[in-house]
């Protein structure tokens, strides 16, 4: 059996009246025509009713699986620069430790393809603050290592 979802055509028929539908056409309409023959016309449609199919079970499971990773530690092990950071221009992240807050693959409960889909927030001492400054990037699951829990 195929993945393909149940359709139930219907035809439905309906009798063409001059006086309910606009006609509407490229040519001017020819008066004297027979209105007999206008109203035996007919039209019909074709509809096919779908019914909702539920994203596939794997689908849940990588996403469930990837949302349990938010909050573990990671650590970036691909040489990475990011240049958005206001006061540390042109700041690598190779070796950097940050914590996963989000996971974007999912959306309002749908799979979409995101290309960096892991939010990770990562601190940087920078001279002259007395407090970190916190950032964050979006990553692939390949730029970076899981780190152990504490």
């Amino acid at each position: 059996m195929s993945a393909v979802p149940a359709t139930t055509p219907t035809i439905l028929t309906a009798p063409l009246l001059r006086c309910c539908l606009p006609i509407v056409s490229a040519r001017p309409l020819v008066h004297g025509a027979c209105p007999k023959a206008a109203s035996r016309r007919s039209i019909s449609c074709l509809v096919a009713v779908t019914t909702e199919v539920s994203s596939s079970s794997s689908e849940d499971a990588e996403g469930s699986d990837a949302e349990s990773k938010v909050g573990a530690r990671v650590r970036v092990n691909v040489p990475l620069k990011v240049y958005h950071v206001g006061k540390a221009p042109e700041l690598d992240l190779c070796g950097m430790e940050g914590v996963i807050k989000q996971y974007v693959g999912v959306w309002k409960g749908k799979r979409i393809s995101a290309n960096l889909p892991f939010k990770v927030e990562f601190f940087v001492s920078v001279e002259g603050q007395s407090k970190p400054v916190k950032f964050f990037v979006h990553l692939k699951e390949d730029e970076f290592e899981y780190l152990p829990s504490d």
